[in-house]
């Protein structure tokens, strides 16, 4: 939505908006760049031009994607998913972000996981073992123990200590 508006502005006319990608009927030059960049950034977004960056950031959608819909996917792993998706071998897709974010894309999944667990125990009125079922976990037992191993708290502890954020009316 905010990137519509801004490009509208600018009197730029989109094809498509998707989560990381943009399409754009007329050519951009490198002036347009810069002041599409410039209107983005200030909503704290920002245009990735390196071909490794793009990959990453690809990556991260995809990762995002398949933890919010999980429900409503295919049980895959994940190095399935992500090589199905965006079309590029598991192994490379790994190096390449290691290689950029100094953490594996496992890591990565785990931290997005925990935090949508987080959001869910906080904001939610579903129990563990629905979390657990929604996220994929293969149990309660394992969802618990990588909470704990990254949260440095039990989930139960995490829920009784949170405040829940009421939801806009």
């Amino acid at each position: 939505m905010v990137v519509q508006i801004e490009l509208d502005g600018l009197g730029f006319h989109c094809k498509s908006i998707g989560l990381g990608k943009i399409d754009v009927v007329e050519e951009i030059s490198q002036t347009d760049l810069l002041q599409i960049k410039a209107a983005l950034l200030k909503w704290g977004l920002e245009i990735v031009d390196n071909k490794k960056h793009r990959l990453i950031e690809r990556i991260k959608s995809s990762v995002f994607e398949m933890i919010h819909h999980s429900d409503r996917q295919v049980k895959l792993n994940f190095s399935s998913y992500l090589s199905s998706t965006l079309g590029l071998d598991y192994t490379y897709l790994a190096n390449v972000f290691s290689e950029t974010e100094s953490m594996s894309i496992e890591q990565f999944i785990i931290l997005t996981r925990i935090e949508t667990v987080k959001d869910l125990i906080a904001n939610s009125e579903l129990n563990l073992t629905e979390i657990s079922w929604k996220l994929n976990y293969s149990s309660v037992a394992h969802l618990s123990t990588q909470f704990k191993k990254i949260t440095g708290v039990t989930p139960s502890f995490f829920k009784n200590n949170t405040q829940r954020v009421p939801e806009k009316v």
